[in-house]
């Protein structure tokens, strides 16, 4: 046991550890690693041992303590109390045990160990003893594992790794689960009506339901351009996410294309009008592998892929992408996001690279194919505009000479006049004219718009379209370029960021704050597409019509109608905003932000109704009980707040602040009867309160038989087999239990959406999955009827609405 302890205390040297890492040869400046890299490397090594450290440490407090109780036990049959060497030891660490929260004392690193009460302790450490030492030996074959690797991506890979060896235990005895995340357990109690027969060896089967994508809402504007157009369909054409939406207006009613597995970058019609082409950036895949971009030609009638091209030849993402139109469309173009924005020219029906050329050092904006000249192309982006002439298998460049005329900074965007001159917009507002053939300016509209020209487009009478960035202004020219027309997109909607012809006089706008436009010169423009601009995490739906609620950074709110799929209304808060939990009677809603406030609307009227603060952190959570009375706020500074709640919603008064988490409070659920809370917190705990005190519950047998008025912690008993093998404990962000308790949706960090049957309370249980975000799925809620399910995106600030069948 010694020496156990003494191993323990030259890991803790971590000086040491810096003394040999700068006096190893190997790791010198001459080996070429930067001081950066060798500092972050240093730090990654000291990070895991001393998670490994503490883990250790937890484990053998453990077993000394239980080594302690058997002596006592012992000693209270002879009556002997003479000290011995474990309990002089003992009298060295900490009084209380390690638990997964049964125990109020803050605990040590947070690692959760042993499920029963302290009262139980004693009576069951005899039964345990050799479970601990087993324990303990696998905590010392970690560490050896883990230091024979010399480096690692970063720690939480080597959680992943080391969670994989550990399988989940059952212990019928006592009545509780274990399961490992990132080595550390995690103990679930089983209900008392389950303890004689579940096993752990039992398969759960998949769902019956299935989940069917339903409703796209947003739009990608804020850094994508030229990605929206009308079809002869009627539908308009554009993307978010990694869905491409064909939407059509008067019908209300969309389709999608799934081919792409994450973010889609550009979007090109070929002159067919059929046929799509769309470019998306490289992804990773749910076990780590580099997922090449590429571009994917589709039908948009059967939405059938045709080709995939590029596949290994791209670099980072493919940003631009046109189809030839003078020669039947038959080639393509893209340039990718590598450094030198490599311009690569196809025959894409023999997926066959013909031609590429390094196009820029700088951002490239645009690339198109003149309408009349099959072998050329035009780039546009910053400092230049670049007419590239097709010679076999090379492109050769002319640049566009400014000459005596003002040279942008940016060129933003280019199109062609009917007589096939080429037209430009750009940073400094002004609208340059370059005569067919030529690389020189022919004719200047100087200060077209203030501030820069995002979009410019050419209707089929041959007048010309611009759109203004910082002037939000949508413009309309004559044939010599005469300003004839004008209308503003309104400041909420943001700067224009593309322009579409639609039918007769109409026009579509897509804008750098996500939203979709759709009016004419004589009207007014009205918002078609609207979403969130920055990440998403708050969502809560109604507790009893088809409405829903989202927050996002952006500091917008919306609330949400799932038949016209609109926003009823918008309102902008001061903070950004994390967490929404509607109040039981749907009358107010509560929203948390990213700094500790969180408020009270009206759901009729927007109004503010009340603000509160608790701590400065994220407010993760804000949720009332079931019957209204309560509201808890779980935060980042660790604490649970408990409020009574009166007046319909209308007046607060803090009763309580559970305190006992060593991480952020990630997720909370209210029991049916409203007396008592769950929560999860970020290291992986799991613990239980009575809420109307703020107490900590400690006793097992309380909380075990519990029945949850919703399932959103990722982390219990009835959902722990929504977590696949290797998972590090954040790879699953949300999940909810539909309100007939027949399945479970989560949200991961790999752009998924996965439905489970419920319970879930098998190991690795199968579920159907889903794609259609391109970044962490943040949130995941079912309607009040069990309709929809509705998921939100983080980065890719996406909201999708699932139909249920």
């Amino acid at each position: 046991m010694s020496e156990r302890i003494a191993s323990c205390g030259n890991l803790c040297d971590t000086s040491s550890l810096l003394l040999r890492y700068y006096n190893d040869d190997n790791l010198s400046a001459g080996s070429g690693m930067e001081m950066d890299d060798r500092l972050s490397h240093l730090e990654q090594r000291v990070q895991l041992q001393e998670d490994e450290i503490q883990l250790l440490k937890s484990a053998l407090a453990d077993a000394l303590r239980r080594l302690g109780c058997c002596e006592e036990l012992t000693q209270a049959h002879s009556r002997k109390g003479a000290p011995t060497k474990v309990r002089q030891i003992l009298q060295a660490l900490p009084s209380k045990p390690l638990t997964n929260g049964y125990v109020q004392q803050k605990r040590l690193g947070g690692y959760p160990s042993s499920p029963s009460s302290p009262k139980k302790e004693v009576v069951m450490s005899i039964k345990r003893k050799s479970m601990s030492t087993e324990r303990l030996s696998t905590a010392r074959r970690e560490m050896a594992d883990s230091r024979s690797r010399t480096t690692s991506t970063s720690s939480s890979t080597c959680g992943k790794r080391d969670s994989k060896s550990k399988e989940c235990t059952l212990n019928a005895e006592d009545g509780y689960v274990r399961m490992f995340l990132r080595g550390r357990p995690v103990t679930m109690h089983v209900p008392d009506q389950l303890r004689d027969s579940y096993s752990l060896d039992h398969k759960v089967a998949l769902p019956e339901r299935k989940l069917k994508l339903q409703w796209v809402y947003g739009y990608r504007g804020r850094d994508c351009r030229s990605n929206l157009y009308l079809l002869p369909t009627g539908e308009i054409v554009y993307f978010n996410a990694s869905v491409v939406v064909l939407y059509n207006v008067e019908e209300q009613q969309q389709r999608h294309y799934l081919g792409h597995n994450d973010d889609v970058k550009c979007l090109a019609v070929h002159p067919d009008m059929v046929t799509i082409a769309t470019g998306q950036v490289a992804g990773t895949s749910k076990d780590g592998k580099l997922l090449a971009p590429h571009v994917r030609v589709w039908d948009s009638v059967s939405l059938n892929t045709l080709h995939v091209i590029g596949m290994g030849v791209f670099d980072r993402a493919v940003t631009c992408v046109a189809f030839s139109k003078s020669n039947g469309g038959t080639h393509l173009c893209a340039v990718d996001d590598a450094n030198d924005h490599i311009l690569s020219v196809w025959d894409w029906q023999k997926e066959k690279q013909l031609a590429d050329v390094k196009c820029s050092n700088d951002s490239v904006l645009g690339a198109v194919f003149h309408p009349m000249e099959a072998n050329l192309i035009v780039t546009c982006g910053k400092s230049h505009l670049n007419f590239w002439t097709i010679e076999g298998n090379t492109l050769s460049k002319r640049q566009g000479l400014f000459e005596k005329h003002e040279k942008p900074k940016y060129v933003l965007c280019v199109a062609f006049a009917e007589n096939g001159d080429a037209i430009t917009g750009d940073s400094s507002g002004n609208i340059y004219i370059w005569a067919k053939g030529g690389n020189k300016i022919s004719q200047v509209v100087a200060g077209a718009h203030e501030g820069g020209i995002f979009s410019v487009c050419v209707l089929k009478d041959g007048r010309l379209v611009s759109g203004g960035g910082k002037d939000r202004k949508v413009v309309l020219w004559d044939h010599e370029y005469h300003k004839q027309s004008e209308v503003e997109v309104p400041e909420a909607f943001g700067p224009v960021r593309t322009l579409a012809e639609g039918k007769q006089e109409e026009l579509f706008v897509g804008t750098t704050r996500n939203a979709i436009l759709q009016g004419s010169f004589s009207g007014t423009l009205t918002p078609i597409v609207q979403g969130h601009t920055d990440e998403l995490w708050g969502l809560d739906v109604h507790p009893s019509i088809e409405q829903f609620v989202t927050c996002g950074q952006d500091k917008q709110v919306h609330l949400w109608d799932t038949n016209s799929h609109q926003p009823l209304w918008s309102k902008v808060i001061e903070d950004p905003g994390r967490s929404a939990g509607f109040h039981p009677s749907g009358t107010v809603l509560a929203v948390g932000t990213m700094t500790g406030r969180w408020l009270v609307l009206d759901t009729d009227t927007r109004d503010l109704i009340s603000m509160h603060t608790d701590g400065n952190e994220i407010i993760s959570i804000v949720k009332y009980s079931p019957n209204g009375a309560y509201l808890a706020v779980g935060s980042h500074d660790n604490f649970v707040y408990i409020y009574s709640v009166s007046e319909d919603g209308r007046k607060y008064s803090r009763v309580g602040k559970c305190t006992g988490h060593s991480s952020f409070v990630t997720h909370l659920d209210w029991s049916t009867n409203s007396q008592y809370i769950v929560t999860n917190s970020g290291d992986y705990e799991i613990l239980f309160w009575e809420a109307s005190i703020g107490k900590h519950i400690t006793s097992a047998d309380t909380v075990r038989n519990l029945e949850w008025a919703t399932s959103t912690c990722v982390l219990s008993f009835n959902v722990f087999g929504i977590w696949p093998d290797g998972a590090d404990g954040t790879d699953i962000n949300a999940v909810c239990r539909s309100n007939d308790r027949g399945v479970l949706a989560t949200g991961d960090d790999f752009g998924k959406v996965h439905l489970f049957s419920n319970p879930c309370s098998q190991p690795r249980a199968p579920s159907h999955v889903y794609g259609g975000h391109s970044s962490h799925v943040t949130n995941v809620a079912f309607l009040h009827d069990d309709s929809h399910l509705i998921s939100t995106g983080g980065k890719d600030t996406s909201i999708l609405q699932w139909a249920l069948a």
